[in-house]
């Protein structure tokens, strides 16, 4: 069988993806970078789609939901896209200036977390939550927190919570800690005072991280965690992914 663009396509996967990047090349082609449940972050080549009527109508959106049909070729190192349908378009993610920034940071943050054909059907899931959750209007602070703490333990940096990391002693809910990037956990307030650098946690937030660590969603669509558990939050989750990432993200500079 042959697609419209030429290239055999028997061996053809369809599958839910999110469109992370495109890039234009020549007068008609694009580059996409896209996310799948099954293979994880893929590049491909939509060969024709800017001129496209049929294949590709809409499904190639930044930051969409569309059910890709691809394949990889023998000693190509990425993709040809040969048709897409539109799942969930998200449009709010592409005209509003604070949601596309922000959209950015977390596809700039999955990309660091995740090299190419890592699956992780988990971040799969995150992804389409999160953008349907800032499409809907949720605060962007809060699903930022959301989405990093979740990210950073599926990409393997998990904080510590259960016990300091320092003298070992287990944490059972009650006190303040003080979070230590270089460990990667908190410690008791006998090891390690609250500082700047070492930024304090109350047991409600030290909670609510091992909750989002550990895939808590909202219910019922109330994401309200409460303006000092996200204070709190804030600058933990934002030491730890500059520690563990070793590499500022680009797009924090349009985040302010």
């Amino acid at each position: 069988m042959e697609c419209p663009t030429g290239y055999h396509v028997m061996n053809a996967q369809v599958s839910p993806s999110i469109i992370l990047r495109t890039r234009e090349v020549g007068e008609s082609d694009l580059i996409v970078t896209f996310f799948t449940a099954e293979k994880g972050r893929l590049k491909g080549i939509a060969k024709g789609a800017r001129r496209s009527r049929k294949r590709f109508v809409n499904c190639l959106d930044l930051f969409s939901l569309s059910s890709l049909e691809y394949s990889i070729k023998p000693g190509y190192d990425f993709y040809f896209l040969h048709s897409g349908k539109l799942l969930e378009n998200f449009p709010s993610l592409r005209s509003d200036y604070t949601l596309v920034s922000l959209a950015g940071y977390l596809v700039e943050l999955t990309e660091m977390l995740f090299p190419v054909n890592v699956p992780d059907a988990n971040m799969f899931k995150l992804l389409s939550k999160v953008f349907n959750a800032l499409h809907e209007g949720v605060n962007g602070a809060v699903i930022r927190a959301l989405f990093e703490a979740r990210a950073m333990t599926l990409g393997g940096f998990r904080i510590q919570l259960d016990k300091c990391c320092r003298c070992g002693r287990p944490y059972h809910g009650e006190g303040r800690a003080a979070f230590q990037c270089a460990r990667g956990g908190i410690a008791c307030l006998k090891c390690e005072r609250e500082t700047a650098g070492s930024p304090g946690l109350g047991p409600i937030s030290v909670n609510f991280l091992e909750g989002l660590q550990s895939g808590w969603w909202p219910e019922n669509e109330s994401f309200d965690l409460g303006a000092n558990v996200l204070q709190e939050l804030q600058p933990v989750l934002k030491q730890h992914i500059a520690y563990r990432i070793e590499k500022r993200l680009k797009t924090l500079a349009y985040l302010s």
